[in-house]
């Protein structure tokens, strides 16, 4: 049983329990409940912090946990009708509204329902994680001079150093002084977006694209344009077009094992997007989220764009986080010219920095033996996850038809039946016991055909991809019956 259904479990068990309990009185210690319920003193530990964030319970140190003094009830709510009128109204006919639809990103991040396995998630299984490293490199971190003081505004010198030798793959074209160290890619992207287009404006995107993308383009007021991609990435003569058409002066890609499509943008293609920007007088932000999610039969990866950008027209974003765990958010933003310093000043002004601790771990876990066993380990793992899940739907999902099965990432992009309805897929899915992403929040406009994603990385091994896969056929039997 997982750690965190332990928790919910004897938490709700101790929230019967609490009935029979007087308010102020005083519940068995921790180490009677760890026998009667033979669970471990620190899922008791967190069962009590959940009821004590509940308002349920009341612990003192040294003395014990007692049930809670009854809560005074609260004000009646007051009028918010008013809210809808100020989150809308526009100052100016042609602006864009900045409502946020987090669907898209929730769907990779919320933790699936016990018993659901996920298929949906962007984030290594707890196996794939280097708990141990990481908690080692914490630990050393914590004890380093200075750990706990205010880190400059930019990041620490070190890490920026790092970043930008791995960015530019050592050939000298990034600076430590071009990197700024950002609070993982998200905050990278947020910032380069607002830092590089006015509210109104409209930037290209690829499509379909990372849902997380286009809800942090539509919070700044801009106005996604999306370029079509194919096998070989973004279709670069609609990306000229798309420039001269829309007025833009920003492209946004991935163009490594593209989310979600897992497309690698072609030796040929890579040049003439630089071309393309560079004629349009236009910035690329390159996302390189999967650089180090590179299957074990990767082959040699290709320099990012920024390594051979000469003038400036690209801006970097990368992070540390999906490689390791969900919560060591440092990543980097890295640029050359002024926009490098609206981009610092943007960083600066969201979050101020990021804590001096994590990014002393993350200098730590870089810097050990353990990160290139742990790259090794997760290429080998992503490598045998894929072909479990790429023989499982071949074999059991005739309704799906997948394209180039990617050798990075940690996804598939499968299509569906023609006028196949993806939410009533997902839903069945859902209540078949397996999480699958929809593909509709992966489009910035009208969809050309429906889809689904599914995440191999999340699942606790190739057993539980299988039985994920035998799931998923039952709500195809379901949804797409007479589709073949």
């Amino acid at each position: 049983m997982h750690h965190g259904s332990s928790v919910a479990e004897l938490a709700t068990s101790l929230r019967r329990e609490l009935k029979r309990y007087s308010p102020g009185q005083k519940l068995p210690a921790s180490r009677e409940l760890v026998s009667r319920y033979r669970v471990s003193p620190v899922t008791v530990s967190r069962a009590l912090a959940v009821l004590a964030a509940e308002g349920l319970v009341v612990t003192r140190p040294g003395a014990g946990a007692f049930r809670a003094e009854p809560c005074s009830p609260r004000s009646v709510r007051g009028d918010l009708s008013w809210q809808e009128i100020t989150l809308t109204a526009a100052p100016a006919a042609d602006q864009v509204p900045r409502t946020v639809d987090a669907q898209g990103v929730l769907a990779t991040l919320a933790a699936p329902a016990p018993g659901v396995i996920e298929f949906n998630g962007g984030y290594l299984a707890p196996a794939l994680r280097p708990d141990r490293a990481l908690a080692a490199a914490l630990a050393r971190a914590g004890r380093r001079p200075g750990a706990w003081d205010r880190p400059p505004m930019d990041g620490l010198g070190e890490l920026r150093a790092w970043f930008a030798r791995t960015i530019d793959g050592g050939s000298g074209a990034l600076a430590a002084s071009d990197i700024t160290i950002t609070a993982g890619g998200q905050s990278g992207l947020s910032a380069a977006l607002r830092a590089l287009a006015p509210p109104g404006a409209a930037i290209l995107v690829e499509s379909p694209t990372y849902p997380g993308m286009l809800a942090v383009a539509r919070a700044a007021g801009l106005r996604p344009v999306p370029v079509p991609v194919d096998a070989d990435g973004v279709r670069t003569e609609l990306l000229s077009r798309a420039f001269a058409a829309s007025g833009a002066r920003v492209f946004v890609c991935q163009p490594l094992f593209q989310n979600p499509t897992g497309a690698v943008l072609g030796a040929a293609r890579r040049r003439e997007v630089l071309a393309v920007a560079r004629e349009a007088g236009a910035f690329v932000v390159e996302d390189d989220f999967a650089r180090r999610l590179a299957h074990e039969d990767a082959g040699p990866l290709p320099p990012t764009l920024a390594a051979e950008d000469a003038d400036g027209h690209v801006i970097h974003v990368c992070s540390l986080t999906k490689v390791t765990s969900p919560s060591l958010r440092v990543g980097a933003l890295a640029a050359r010219g002024p926009v490098a310093e609206r981009l610092r000043a943007i960083q600066i002004v969201d979050s101020f920095f990021v804590p001096r601790p994590l990014q002393e771990a993350a200098l730590e876990l870089v810097g050990s033996p353990a990160w290139q066993r742990h790259l090794r380990t997760v290429a080998g793992e992503l490598r045998a996850r894929r072909e479990a899940m790429t023989s499982a739907v071949l074999a059991g999902l005739p309704w799906l038809s997948a394209g180039r099965v990617p050798r990075g990432g940690y996804h598939l992009w499968l299509g569906l039946p023609p006028g196949a309805d993806e939410a009533a897929l997902s839903a069945a899915a859902l209540r078949a016991g397996v999480a699958v992403a929809a593909g509709r929040p992966y489009f910035a406009a009208e969809r050309p055909a429906p889809h689904i994603r599914l995440s191999f990385a999340p699942a606790a091994g190739v057993a539980e991809i299988a039985e994920g896969v035998h799931r998923l056929r039952l709500a195809c039997e379901e949804v797409l019956e007479g589709s073949l």
